[in-house]
């Protein structure tokens, strides 16, 4: 036990280095990576600071963030830093540092000493993580795996105490609170009452309040991506997924990546089953937004990279240790063929990452543009319709109405199989009239049409070299 946690100890400190150096790496090129969704959080962190309350819209109570804990984080912070999309990027970077650590510890505490350290290295520079910079997620997934190596440690408490924190954080984080719960369960052959309690004490008051405060603590987006689902143009999570693995499959550097996942796999259930609670909940977390039935979204399949990247590292694991049993050359070359393997694995993330720093979403500058400008030339009264209100609203500050049903929960139940956001468009300006509009022209033929046209006015078109097309401001009547 004594010469382990030297060995810890000794490989801890350079890992910490390496981790650290990479976290940094990641923060200075995209520092200002974004894209729409998380800006609707970073509103209602604005409004709360500004002692708006807990709203999107000043004065109407609607629960269209899905992340009580990091708004109120944000917040909280945002005291000593106000540029909260920067901030919150930040905390991500910093979250991928903490979650490689947690993986580190994991492969410490179940004795895979080769595969913690792979899956911790691959975690951080995985390109699905970092694609969510700016969202919750990176928060929310650190939060589960400290969960899981609090439990592999023999601290329930805390466990259940992060489960909980991760699940007002996302509520689906219960799903890892069942898995820990459950385990518990089977460990000490009874009800662990204190663990359990203490769950349920630190979710209550949040879901108490939502519930009085907004009539109910489900989130409206819930419901509005159920919605996009049934839409003809759009893919459910299952169909998104099954697209993703395709295109990881359509590249061969990632063949490594999945040919040691498969044997990964075999070696957790064979020979290191403890990491199987990690894979349970990883499958509770597919099926369970499987059967939500919500449209496809690229952050939605990020929490499931640290279940990918643990049977990477057991893969690594097993070959490496079948080498070294079969041939007593590898047993000398144990950390060369240990290092090699993971060279093989970092470059195509690398390379990947490289292109995600120089190829920004191109709507991100153009919608701060048009958010900006809309904050100096409307009445603070303004109703501003669009399509996309994350970027736009956090800069405009305007009431806002939203095509995608993500703050108006009824333009949702227009959503069928057979609409478009055109019409989800047209119902919205009919029935809540704002004054002003923001449009790309080319993806609205209809509205323009029979409402821009006969009743609008454009007064100011915005451009961007990486943006196809221009949005225009109209001002309605």
């Amino acid at each position: 036990m004594s010469s382990r946690a030297h060995l810890d100890t000794g490989v801890l400190l350079p890992f910490l280095v390496v981790v650290g150096v990479m976290v940094t790496a990641l923060y200075v090129p995209f520092s200002s990576w974004a894209y729409d969704d998380p800006f609707i959080t970073f509103r209602y962190a604005q409004n709360l600071r500004a002692g708006l309350g807990f709203v999107y819209n000043p004065g109407e109570r609607v629960l269209s963030t899905t992340t009580p804990l990091y708004t109120l984080l944000l917040t909280g912070l945002s005291f000593l830093w106000s540029d909260l999309p920067r901030l919150s990027t930040l905390i991500s970077a910093l979250s991928l540092g903490l979650g490689a650590l947690a993986l580190y510890w994991l492969g410490q505490w179940w004795d895979n000493p080769m595969a913690g350290p792979i899956a911790a290295l691959l975690y951080p520079l995985a390109p699905l993580m970092v694609t969510t910079f700016g969202a919750e997620t990176c928060f929310y997934v650190t939060l589960i795996l400290w969960a899981f190596a609090l439990y592999a440690r023999g601290q329930d408490l805390a466990a259940m105490a992060l489960a909980a924190l991760a699940t007002l954080t996302r509520a689906d984080g219960v799903l890892a609170g069942a898995v820990i719960g459950l385990a518990l369960v089977v460990r000490k052959r009874r009800i662990p009452w204190k663990p359990l309690l203490l769950f349920g004490l630190l979710i209550a008051p949040w879901y108490l309040f939502s519930w009085l405060y907004f009539g109910s603590p489900f989130p409206v987006t819930l419901a509005a991506k159920q919605h996009q689902a049934q839409m003809a143009i759009s893919d459910s999570f299952a169909e998104g997924f099954v697209r993703m693995v395709r295109g990881y499959a359509k590249n061969p550097l990632y063949w490594l990546h999945g040919v040691l996942l498969a044997v990964g796999l075999g070696y957790a259930l064979r020979k290191a089953r403890r990491w199987l609670l990690l894979l349970g909940w990883g499958l509770l977390y597919f099926f369970g937004y499987t059967l939500l039935g919500v449209s496809r979204y690229f952050w939605y399949y990020a929490p499931l990279v640290p279940v990918f990247v643990t049977l990477i590292g057991l893969g690594g694991e097993a070959v490496v240790k079948s080498l070294k049993d079969r041939w007593r050359l590898f047993r000398r070359l144990r950390s060369a063929l240990g290092g090699l393997i993971l060279l093989f694995l970092l470059f195509p993330q690398a390379r990947d990452l490289w292109r995600l720093a120089h190829h920004p979403d191109p709507r991100v500058q153009i919608y701060r543009d048009v958010g900006l400008w809309l904050a100096e030339n409307t009445p603070p009264e303004a109703n501003v319709g669009t399509l996309e209100v994350g970027i736009i609203g956090y800069y405009a500050r305007r009431r806002m109405v939203d095509f995608a049903g993500l703050i108006q929960p009824d333009v949702a139940l227009q959503m069928r199989y057979e609409t478009t956001y055109e019409d989800t468009a047209l119902w919205a300006v009919r029935q809540y009239r704002p004054n002003f509009l923001v449009l790309n022209p080319a993806w609205f033929p209809r509205l323009m049409e029979q409402w821009v046209d006969p009743f609008c006015e454009p007064l100011q078109r915005f451009t961007r070299p990486e943006y196809f097309g221009e949005l225009v401001v109209y001002q309605c009547w």
